[in-house]
């Protein structure tokens, strides 16, 4: 009779161990942080464009993202950016960044102030 009521509460205490640990072993989410900032994001004064919605995006994302973009300067005729969301490691997601900002450089033949660099990953 003792040895069954040891066993029947062997699962129940289980369980609840469980239920208490749950939460603190879940993964967190990146959704709302910036994350590792190299470089403050700068965009210039009074453009909305892509580089800016890209980088919102970023922030808003849950995973491994990066963001990255040529720097601003006032002798540039545009920005590029590359962003990448939700990837498998931050490093990959640098990668992933860094070959879309390039890609864009090579597609456009537009005077830059420099080659891409990541500003922010998480």
């Amino acid at each position: 009779m003792r040895k069954q009521i040891v066993l029947g509460t062997v699962p129940t205490v289980l369980a609840a161990l469980l239920l208490a640990t749950g939460p603190a072993l879940a993964a967190e989410t990146l959704a709302g942080k910036v994350g590792t900032k190299r470089f403050g994001a700068m965009f210039p004064a009074g453009m909305k464009g892509p580089c800016q919605k890209a980088y919102k995006d970023y922030v808003a994302a849950a995973g491994h993202s990066a963001y990255a973009q040529t720097p601003l300067s006032y002798s540039v005729e545009a920005v590029f950016c590359g962003r990448a969301y939700n990837a498998p490691s931050q490093k990959e997601a640098e990668k992933r960044a860094l070959a879309e900002c390039n890609s864009v450089g090579k597609k456009y033949k537009v005077k830059v102030a420099g080659p891409c660099q990541i500003y922010v990953s998480k």
